[in-house]
């Protein structure tokens, strides 16, 4: 970085994204970055539909590090996070813009007072639609070329859940003849088990199917390079992680921990993300942590699940730009007067390296794969990440039921092969802990019960 550029730790306050003070007082966060054609291009958003003038819009990074707003965008503002490169054009789609190689922008009218989310590849027509996902559940074709645009699906009908600003639809990804949207729902009722609005969902072409009905945030994957689709979401047990693995066509559930609480409601998640970051590795960002994670899979399953490191950050997204990794945070939002402190809204960009991230927060957390569960007598539980972290403890609550054993199976190469290592016996009603002596590790963790009770299981990893 230019040594005339000032930064603070990585945060350059010259490229900070700040609004008007409004009303409407929302927010700005970064809704997401996306490098093309030599600038580095940030659309912000507010926690709103369009209302213009607010000091909302797509702006512009040149090599100089200058920042500029885009004139052809001003007026145009609202809540959009989806960047997508369509390359049979050569074009990207950026909230409700399409961009050329010649930086030259047309706006699509029918996605600018929607809150877009999502943008990927078309099932049948790839060469020139892209399917065009908004929060509340509109679903576009829009012909990139010619700009004609055409809702397909209400996705709160399809999904059945509970119509526009009780759910938000967060993303969207197309590949091995399926296009797989998520929602990310979770409020005090889901927590307590009297619903459960979030869904993860596939589209074959002809018909809908609900995979999952919990909070997922973001959808991703490298398309035939690795042969994966990744979701990230959660539950009240741990963090989620979904992978579709088109060898076997089928779907494999993975639980990791949370790095924190605070990303237990939709309105804090925002937007984690999967992401290249450097030559063919992708970087995760779930709730809380940081991953370093492979497209690839082998023999139906993920290899090299790594954490990185903790953060507190709500992250829009990141990317690389010059050799840089750049992350754009929501910073600080009035949240319509609801923060009494909170007088600007603003957000900043960091810019640093990926090796950087291992210098932040050390990999900890808790999390586990039974949250008031009722498992079925030696039946397995979904495989716990175990790998990355120095101390760990396992406890265990029975509910409900007679005594019960638990018996704790690792699995030490990666490549769910299962091994019996150790049991616990939980008294009726009772609870029990097992601490892990230090160093020992291995890639997953899972657990089995003897009789039928209601357990919970968290692992705390420090």
């Amino acid at each position: 970085m230019d040594s005339n550029i000032a930064s603070f730790s990585g945060v350059v306050p010259s490229l900070a994204q700040v609004a008007e003070l409004g009303p409407p007082r929302s927010e700005i966060g970064v809704g997401c970055l996306m490098p093309w054609a030599g600038r580095l291009y940030v659309l912000n958003y507010n926690s709103h539909k369009e209302r213009s003038g607010r000091g909302v819009s797509l702006r512009r990074i040149k090599p100089d590090m200058s920042m500029e707003v885009v004139p052809e965008t001003l007026g145009v503002d609202g809540t959009y996070t989806n960047r997508f490169v369509h390359h049979a054009s050569n074009q990207i789609v950026i909230g409700p813009h399409v961009i050329d190689a010649e930086h030259r922008i047309r706006t699509v009218p029918e996605l600018q007072p929607l809150r877009v989310c999502g943008a990927t590849r078309h099932l049948t027509d790839p060469d020139n639609l892209v399917y065009v996902l908004c929060m509340e559940g509109e679903l576009f074709e829009l012909n990139v070329r010619t700009l004609e645009c055409r809702q397909i699906f209400d996705l709160q009908d399809e999904m059945d859940t509970h119509g526009e600003g009780k759910v938000h639809f967060k993303d969207c990804y197309c590949s091995f003849g399926r296009l797989v949207i998520c929602s990310n729902e979770y409020h005090e009722p889901d927590w307590r088990g009297e619903q459960a609005r979030g869904r993860l969902a596939e589209f074959d072409g002809s018909a809908w199917t609900i995979l999952d009905r919990k909070p997922f945030t973001c959808v991703a994957g490298r398309h035939d390079f690795g042969q994966t689709i990744f979701a990230t979401g959660w539950d009240q047990a741990s963090a989620i992680m979904k992978v579709f693995t088109n060898a076997d066509k089928k779907w494999t559930t993975y639980r990791l921990p949370k790095a924190s609480h605070c990303f237990d409601h939709k309105w804090q998640t925002e937007w984690p993300r999967i992401r290249e970051v450097e030559h063919e590795r992708f970087l995760m960002d779930h709730h809380g942590m940081f991953y370093e994670l492979s497209p690839w899979a082998y023999g139906g399953r993920v290899w090299g699940v790594r954490p990185i490191s903790t953060h507190l950050w709500v992250l829009g997204d990141f990317c690389t730009w010059r050799g840089m990794l750049v992350m754009g945070a929501d910073n600080a939002s009035p949240s319509h007067g609801l923060s009494p402190t909170t007088a600007e809204p603003q957000s900043g960009l960091w810019f640093g390296k990926t090796d950087d991230l291992w210098g932040f927060g050390k990999p900890a957390g808790w999390g586990g794969p039974w949250w008031r569960t009722q498992p079925q007598p030696d039946d397995p539980s979904d495989p716990y990440l175990m790998t990355g972290f120095e101390h760990k403890c396992l406890h265990v609550k029975s509910h409900a039921g007679g005594p019960v054993r638990i018996t704790i199976e690792l699995d030490f190469m990666g490549c769910g092969e299962f091994c019996p290592y150790h049991t616990v016996d939980v008294p009726a009603e009772g609870y029990a802990a097992y601490t892990f002596p230090t160093g020992l590790s291995a890639h997953w963790a899972r657990l089995t019960s003897d009789v039928a009770a209601t357990l919970s299981a968290q692992f705390i990893y420090t």
